[in-house]
């Protein structure tokens, strides 16, 4: 079980990484929002693993939140593998960039070309 988690984060962080946007939406901080699109900006979106679950949208989302669910997924009060393994890679900066970039968007689809 354990390999699998890992080999699922290492699917999860590869994409990423190979298209990673990266958007300065305050301060000058840079932020990956290319993991995030692929799930939570599509309408309607099931996803299929761990079980058959509706993604939630999370533009529009308070800051707070999004930043608190984020560190709960970090720290593994939050359980689900692929949120687990995208926020462990993420900084505390880039946690609350990702979570004032997705605040302020409000319920606009964000497309992969976000810049």
């Amino acid at each position: 079980m354990k390999l699998l988690l890992l080999l699922l984060a290492a699917a999860v962080a590869q994409p990423a990484a190979a298209q990673e946007n990266k958007v300065k939406p305050n301060a000058g901080a840079e932020v990956p929002v290319s993991m995030c699109i692929g799930c939570h900006s599509i309408p309607g979106y099931q996803a299929s693993f761990p079980y058959v679950y509706r993604v939630p949208r999370i533009g529009g989302q308070s800051q707070q939140y999004i930043e608190a669910a984020l560190k709960a997924y970090r720290q593994g009060a939050r359980n689900h593998p692929s949120m687990m393994a995208v926020a462990k890679g993420l900084t505390d900066a880039q946690i609350s960039a990702l979570a004032a970039y997705y605040a302020a968007r409000g319920n606009a689809v964000i497309s992969a070309s976000a810049k």
